[in-house]
């Protein structure tokens, strides 16, 4: 049997590459020239190769990409051992723009993660990663006008992205949104409750039920305690989701950190969130809403 490469795509599905470096989705079945042991455990080491990552593929996805949403940091030390260092999710990790922080929170570099596991910039210049740096992954709102640059570094290297970071679509609040104590631009429209349901996979949930068992709204927790809060009409029924599968968007205001769970107080302005957490906001009631 002939020498084989297996490799990963942006989705972490193996594949692999013959002698001659065509790529193939499987292992050529064993033939009768090959070695009757070991390319028979060979192929079904590639079988189950294909079934043990299939299950955790799109969980190590997910992730990631709420780590670029609630903006996740670790140290280069931990990026290094638990990213770079890993035999499978290192995969995803060169598919992805990281950048550098400050103690502030404000993007200071960023940097991609090379075939040979070493750093380099959006020229292809060497990136030096110590150990105490603050790394995370990159949203292009933070990357602003880099963002083309970074697009084309990654069309050079034909490099697929295993979620939207460079091709995100960002959002802002307009100016008058800035001051505001709801988000009027969304509230009134009605939606199917399974729209709603769809967000939890994205970081929102639904708040404790309220009287007769009723949720009466969604939330997503803030990077800097708080949430923003969907409050719903007539609400989700506990164990009953398809009681009333219209659900209208009532209210879409910012809960404070300190604010009561339960209180009615409309005091924090969307002008308080961070750009990225805006924007992913934003993003999440344009898709349900359209």
């Amino acid at each position: 049997m002939k020498a084989h490469v297996v490799g990963f795509d942006e989705r972490l599905k193996p594949y692999v590459r013959d002698a001659d470096g065509k790529r193939r989705k499987d292992l050529p079945k064993p033939g009768v020239k090959d070695d009757p042991a070991l390319a028979p455990a060979a192929y079904q080491r590639f079988g189950g190769l294909k079934k043990d990552v299939r299950t955790i593929a799109s969980e190590q996805i997910r992730r990631l990409e709420q780590a670029m949403v609630t903006q996740r940091r670790w140290t280069g030390a931990e990026f290094r051992q638990l990213f770079v260092g890993h035999p499978l999710v290192w995969h995803l990790v060169r598919r992805l723009v990281w950048g550098r922080y400050d103690e502030r929170g404000e993007l200071v570099g960023a940097l991609r993660v090379a075939e040979d596991r070493t750093f380099a910039d959006v020229d292809d210049d060497p990136v030096s990663l110590p150990d105490d740096a603050v790394v995370g992954v990159a949203h292009p709102v933070q990357l602003a006008d880099a963002v083309a640059a970074w697009g084309e570094v990654f069309a050079d290297y034909e490099i697929l992205q295993p979620f939207p970071q460079l091709g995100r679509d960002v959002h802002t609040l307009a100016e008058t949104e800035l001051t505001a104590h709801r988000l009027t631009r969304f509230e009134g429209i009605t939606v199917h409750v399974g729209k709603l349901l769809g967000l939890e996979r994205r970081g929102w949930h639904r708040t404790s039920p309220e009287d007769g068992g009723v949720q009466g709204c969604v939330e997503r927790e803030l990077p800097g305690g708080g949430a923003v809060v969907i409050g719903l009409d007539p609400g989700i029924v506990v164990g009953l989701v398809d009681e009333f599968v219209d659900q209208k968007l009532d209210e879409i205001w910012v809960r404070r950190a300190q604010d009561s769970y339960w209180g009615n107080a409309r005091v924090a302005s969307f002008g308080d969130l961070d750009p990225v957490s805006a924007s992913e906001n934003i993003r999440d009631l344009e898709e349900i809403t359209e």
